[in-house]
């Protein structure tokens, strides 16, 4: 990563796109590298510009924000790149899809400013934005409604027990720190047991962790 943040912005309106251009441009550790209109625009400054992360609207024209997503995820040249969801209450059906697409967390429209730099930041270090409450409830949600008759990729086999109940944790929304004081282990052999679990699971980091807990049924929706 560079030593300033790279941070794309894919939003169809014009003026919010501006805000947080203005916003992100006017913070000591971040860069706006470039605006997207639509989520093609967004696929295709990711591959150009490399952001470390791009915010992402899900309502957007030619390509919504999902598929923009699942794009730049899982093509080998923007591999790096994260993307944080922006989303307002009323598209809330997306968000599991959007989680799905690789993306590494999602944050309402009306957050706080100082809380959207915060949540860039922490994306960009490649932490899942998963503590909020409302992530907890959402996932949960839309946990109960998978894509049908879509087959597992992976599995849970190789991962140990341990293991296991740090996943479990991990997709309740505990931090490393809260892992630690639960289990009652240090925070570095916490940490190196989600190294393992992202090893193993081949995932991007703890939003996908999330992901696959649900839906090889370690963990149900309460």
């Amino acid at each position: 990563m560079s030593e300033r943040i790279r941070v794309l912005v894919a939003d169809d309106q014009a003026l919010l796109r501006g805000s947080f251009r203005l916003l992100i441009d006017t913070t000591h550790d971040l860069t706006a590298v470039g605006e997207a209109g639509t989520g093609a625009e967004a696929v295709d400054l990711a591959a150009r510009e490399r952001p470390d992360v791009v915010l992402m609207d899900v309502r957007m024209p030619e390509m919504d924000g999902i598929e923009a997503t699942r794009r730049i995820c899982r093509s080998p040249e923007t591999a790096g790149v994260r993307v944080l969801i922006l989303t307002t209450f009323d598209v809330d059906e997306y968000v599991y899809s959007a989680l799905r697409a690789g993306a590494s967390g999602f944050l309402l429209k009306d957050t706080p400013p100082a809380d959207l730099l915060t949540a860039i930041r922490v994306v960009a270090a490649g932490e899942g934005l998963l503590a909020p409450t409302v992530t907890r409830r959402l996932i949960a949600e839309f946990a109960r409604r998978p894509e049908p008759a879509r087959p597992l990729a992976r599995g849970l086999d190789g991962v140990t027990e341990r293991e296991r109940e740090v996943l479990t944790l991990i997709a309740r929304g505990l931090s490393n720190a809260e892992l630690a004081e639960h289990l009652h282990l240090s925070l570095a052999t916490v940490k190196t047991h989600v190294g393992r679990l992202l090893a193993k699971l081949e995932a991007r980091d703890r939003a996908q962790l999330v992901i696959i807990a649900y839906e090889t049924g370690l963990v149900r929706p309460v």
